[in-house]
């Protein structure tokens, strides 16, 4: 089975590679020189264009940055909708917005193509390890073709529904995470003005009614935890940047369905302040420094 990978990113370039050990044929692009000869050096084969490298693919795959991108590689004339081979299944994994994700998979569906949108949860260290959650929206012929590139590549896939779906209960998840993190970073703030050991007040948080996925993972408080980003000045993880865009489509879906999400809008001005403040590169665990005493 022949796989074009496009977007070998952070994400995508681990992505490729496990596909890759687990015995695929995987052509990949990027933009960018450097991910190709990240991916070029541990054995992976480039083609010239994105356009190229699915020109003769069974299934393509992309992880691309934002909405525009997509909508750039897959739809109009030069995209690759239009110069797919027929039969060729398109999963895309980026996190964009849903009505995106639909406008793509409608443009598929008129060329006779499947297309699924699963974009991930794990981070950095899910895509190394293969033990990315999917999150998967499209039709379940579809999903079940797609299933054994995604097992090669994460631990658990869950099919939400149709297209878009799947972005659908990404953004619902980040926003989440966003507010876990603002949330749990006051508590450790204020425990920490009172003198307390964050490190103590951690475990007791872990065994309470305020337990939480950050708390027990992803401690944003330099000390209390070893190998996550606040014990590494903050660098690599999942960025400011990144967790304000999610935050950002999570904002756009609910006024175009008419949701109320007043803590989820707070959360996106409160990295958007982090990230204009010069910290958009940083893990967003970083924002546990915007709440520091002044």
């Amino acid at each position: 089975m022949s796989i074009a990978f496009i977007g070998l990113g952070n994400m995508g370039l681990p992505m490729a590679l496990n596909l890759q050990r687990a015995g695929f044929d995987v052509l990949g692009f990027d933009l960018v020189a450097a991910q190709c000869e990240a991916f070029s050096s541990a054995g992976g084969k480039l083609a010239a264009s994105a356009n190229d490298a699915a020109a003769h693919a069974d299934i393509v795959i992309t992880m691309l940055p934002a909405s525009r991108h997509v909508q750039s590689v897959y739809l109009g004339e030069a995209g690759l909708i239009a110069h797919v081979q027929p039969g060729t299944l398109l999963i895309d994994c980026s996190t964009i917005a849903p009505q995106v994700s639909r406008e793509v998979a409608a443009a598929a569906q008129a060329r006779g193509l499947g297309m699924i949108d699963a974009p991930v949860s794990g981070g950095t260290g899910g895509a190394q390890a293969a033990t990315l959650t999917f999150m998967i929206g499209g039709e379940a012929a579809d999903v079940d073709r797609a299933r054994p590139l995604l097992q090669a590549m994460g631990k658990n896939l869950f099919h939400a529904g149709t297209a878009g779906a799947g972005q659908t209960v990404k953004i619902c998840n980040n926003m989440l995470v966003g507010m876990l993190m603002i949330g749990s970073s006051e508590a450790l703030r204020l425990g920490l003005a009172n003198g307390l050991d964050p490190k103590v007040l951690s475990d007791v948080i872990s065994k309470s009614s305020g337990r939480n996925w950050v708390i027990d993972n992803y401690n944003p408080c330099p000390g209390t935890m070893e190998n996550v980003p606040s014990a590494r000045g903050y660098t690599g993880g999942f960025s400011v940047d990144l967790m304000l865009k999610d935050l950002g489509l999570a904002v756009e879906n609910a006024l175009g369905v008419g949701a109320a999400v007043p803590m989820g809008a707070l959360a996106r001005n409160l990295f958007d302040l982090h990230s204009k403040a010069g910290h958009g590169s940083l893990d967003f665990a970083s924002v546990f420094d915007l709440l520091a005493p002044r």
